[in-house]
């Protein structure tokens, strides 16, 4: 089994190739800086550690990729370049939660007890929150919340329904206090994506449908995906009446 994954949902862009070899191997995973960087980096240091590894395009089994939800522009190159490769390739795609692979990075800097409850809440941005919840029962992740996106409130209502172990993921710090997360085991989520992009794909391969690459896409929670000036000045004078006294 050899397996290329890649995933630019956030700002940081994760990429990982299982070809047998210990995960810890040079050339087996990488995270750098994702964004804007994504579209011009992505494809050659993918490239570059099948390279590494003495590998090509048809020596692989599948591509994996993380089809969100994340950022739109970010989604959108992913599932491109996860296309463009597999058509070139004839191989098929794995398609992967970008929340669960949240949940596998900050499992693997702060393991929780086999069982319990991690919510992913990931700053969406326009003051929106991608939220899931999550358990592992030692060997495979379970699905508690589907992906959704909420406001602060209502992940908090969320989290009365579900109380988390532990919170992952960029909303905590980036909403403050506005999220109940005194007293919880918050973790980033992003150390250890890489890493936690190559276990994902491996799972996909032995439990997870393969799809045609025409058939790979995105996963949208937002239809509208940026505000006008307008709205955002008017959600900016929102924002400073509320913190009037």
């Amino acid at each position: 089994m050899k397996l290329l994954a890649l995933d630019t949902a956030t700002e940081h862009m994760a990429l990982a190739l299982w070809d047998g070899s210990a995960v810890a191997e040079p050339g087996t995973h990488r995270l750098a800086d994702g964004g804007a960087q994504s579209s011009a980096h992505l494809i050659p240091m993918l490239l570059a550690m099948l390279a590494e590894r003495g590998l090509r395009l048809s020596d692989l089994d599948a591509i994996a990729v993380g089809q969100g939800p994340g950022a739109f522009t970010g989604l959108r190159t992913a599932i491109s370049v996860a296309q463009g490769l597999a058509f070139g390739a004839n191989k098929p795609v794995l398609l992967l939660d970008s929340l669960l692979l949240v949940a596998e990075a900050a499992h693997l800097e702060a393991p929780v007890a086999s069982g319990s409850t991690v919510w992913v809440a990931m700053d969406a941005r326009m003051d929106e929150i991608y939220a899931a919840a999550y358990a592992h029962d030692g060997h495979t992740w379970q699905t508690l919340a589907a992906p959704a996106l909420m406001d602060a409130p209502s992940l908090n209502a969320a989290w009365q329904a579900l109380p988390p172990a532990c919170v992952a993921g960029s909303a905590a710090a980036a909403f403050g206090e506005r999220l109940h997360t005194q007293g919880l085991l918050t973790v980033a989520g992003v150390t250890h994506r890489a890493q936690a992009l190559l276990a994902l794909a491996c799972a996909a391969w032995q439990q997870g449908p393969k799809v045609a690459p025409e058939d790979a896409q995105p996963l949208y929670l937002r239809d509208k995906v940026a505000q006008t000036t307008a709205e955002r000045l008017a959600q900016r004078l929102a924002k400073e009446q509320g913190a009037a006294p």
